[in-house]
């Protein structure tokens, strides 16, 4: 495990931003947010987010660059996503079911967050899978976890997942943790969905899109608000996000 550091460039300026007063732990003092200023807004949940203890699972290659720009999100298959369609704050997660960061941002940050901003209408939550492959079992776990979401079940399982990761992580066993959270008759549904060959290539389309969007490691979540967007690479804590969130809607 690595840990990661966020790397932002606003449009505004077109000047890349970096968490400065780096230690031998990793971890950063933050600057402070101006609310006047989008630009410094950004660069505190950066910042804020890696003293936070920000972490990444995957290649070894640092962070890109990834500039705000103007940009929507790539339509999401309905059931990939939770809430509103028309929220003024879109929030699209490149995640991977074995990754342990991801466990700790769903656990930790989304729950919460689906509670006080998805289901009231706030943000749009789409899951995009980025299953990598120096995890072994994370693409049928994202095969399972896709079926799961044709008979309503993503959250509940994805969560179900990143409890059990270790469990299923190490025999591959993913079934058996869907069987203790559905019933009977929705893991038929599952079985059936499984055989249908538009899972794998929903899980693809993902793929595909998180190299257009130069995702490279998981977590990367990339927000979406009036057209611009930015990526945050990693882990951020709830009250962070809860912090950025309320900054973006009262603007």
């Amino acid at each position: 495990m690595r840990e990661s550091r966020v790397r932002i460039r606003a449009a505004a300026n077109n000047e890349a931003d970096k968490p400065r007063g780096l230690s031998e732990q990793g971890r950063t003092r933050p600057e402070g947010i101006v609310k006047e200023s989008f630009h410094r807004a950004i660069r505190f949940l950066a910042v804020l987010g890696l003293a936070m203890g920000l972490a990444m699972s995957g290649p070894a290659e640092p962070a890109p660059v990834l500039a705000q720009t103007k940009a929507s999100a790539s339509e999401p298959e309905p059931v990939k996503a939770l809430g509103v369609k028309g929220a003024p704050i879109t929030m699209e997660v490149f995640s991977d079911f074995q990754c342990p960061a991801c466990r700790d941002l769903f656990l930790q940050t989304l729950k919460p967050l689906i509670q006080n901003y998805v289901v009231t209408g706030k943000v749009y939550l789409i899951h995009r899978d980025m299953p990598l492959p120096m995890h072994k079992h994370a693409r049928v776990a994202a095969r399972y976890a896709n079926a799961a979401a044709r008979v309503g079940k993503l959250e509940k399982v994805t969560e179900a997942l990143y409890l059990s990761q270790d469990f299923w992580g190490s025999t591959g066993d993913v079934e058996t943790i869907l069987s203790r959270v559905l019933t009977p008759a929705e893991m038929t549904k599952v079985r059936e969905a499984l055989k249908d060959g538009k899972i794998e290539a929903g899980i693809n389309k993902d793929v595909e899109l998180a190299g257009r969007h130069q995702v490279r490691s998981t977590p990367t979540t990339i927000i979406t608000h009036r057209g611009k967007t930015t990526p945050v690479v990693g882990v951020v804590s709830y009250s962070i996000l809860r912090q950025y969130i309320e900054q973006l809607l009262r603007q």
